[in-house]
């Protein structure tokens, strides 16, 4: 047998851009051969799909599955909007909702988890990539539940069942009528993915999102003395909360009325005292700083290597 070292291993991964591992399975595999390993990668698709994990990876789909009182939302994540029409890719990404809504947990948990048609998730992803070629990654998962009530989903820009750029869950929590709850929680799902809520309400802001704002305010009025300047901040911040939280905001399908006010005055034809539990907004590569490409000079640059 072989002598696999880490320089080796390490000569391998700078040759092909696969992973540690698969490097050093791939030259148990062929005795310590560097081409060979390489041949082997690529027979296997990793080297391929390794190669491509350094790209920006910030279109793709955002996928929800919801099956009685929970749901999920991930977010699954390619380099182009055209292999979001993929149907292999829209499979892939209906696929790890389903597992993530059976396992729970984040994107690393429901990586690990056995993905219907063998291996891992993960893996199978690495498989799509080499196939499909572009990077792909499972960016973020995240799940909702409530003890007895309803779940519901609404995707924007819907790519096909379940698939869309922005998808949300909301959460009902009550024991009134169940057709109801879903026609309420879904109109409420409508106005998170149009208004994009920071939080449910104030508690849930976070603190560095208060001190921010206060700050601003204080700088806008900067020169009135110090109580004037509290009032001000105080009055202001009533005023962001109501603005950026979702129970406070005006409802969209009636904007005479907060989101709070609609929920109360839904418990009548519900049948029930109603609470609305939280919500999950995902929007399709939110934070995800694109890579900025000059198509024409690529041209340029391609013409004059030629």
């Amino acid at each position: 047998m072989a002598n696999i070292t880490a320089a080796l291993v390490k000569e391998l991964r700078e040759k092909s851009g696969a992973g540690m591992l698969d490097c050093k399975n791939a030259l148990t595999e062929t005795e310590g051969d560097i081409e060979a390993a390489i041949d082997w990668l690529r027979a296997k698709g990793l080297a391929r799909a390794a190669k491509k994990s350094g790209r920006v990876a910030a279109e793709g789909l955002v996928a929800v599955a919801v099956e009685g009182t929970k749901g999920v939302v991930i977010e699954l994540n390619a380099e182009t909007d055209f292999v979001a029409r993929n149907d292999q890719f829209q499979a892939l990404a209906r696929t790890v909702a389903d597992v993530a809504l059976k396992v729970g947990g984040d994107a690393a948990a429901v990586g690990a988890a056995p993905f219907p048609q063998g291996g891992t998730v993960s893996e199978a992803i690495t498989a799509a990539i080499a196939t499909i070629g572009e990077n792909i990654a499972l960016r973020r998962v995240d799940g909702l539940s409530v003890s007895e009530g309803v779940v519901a989903a609404y995707l924007h820009n819907a790519a096909g069942e379940g698939l869309g750029r922005i998808g949300v869950l909301v959460g009902l929590e009550s024991t009134g009528d169940k057709d109801e709850l879903n026609a309420l929680a879904r109109q409420i799902a409508m106005h998170v993915a149009a208004t994009n809520p920071v939080a449910l309400d104030a508690a849930g802001v976070p603190e560095e999102t208060i001190a921010r704002e206060k700050a601003i305010l204080l700088e806008k009025n900067a020169g009135k003395p110090a109580h004037v300047l509290e009032k001000i901040a105080e009055s202001g911040l009533k005023s962001y909360f109501k603005e950026v939280t979702l129970l406070e905001q005006p409802f969209i399908h009636d904007t005479s009325k907060s989101v709070s006010q609609a929920v109360k005055e839904s418990e009548g034809k519900i049948g029930a005292p109603v609470r609305l539990v939280g919500f999950i907004r995902y929007g399709l590569g939110d934070g995800v700083e694109k890579e900025e490409t000059d198509f024409a000079s690529e041209v340029a640059a391609a013409a004059g290597a030629a």
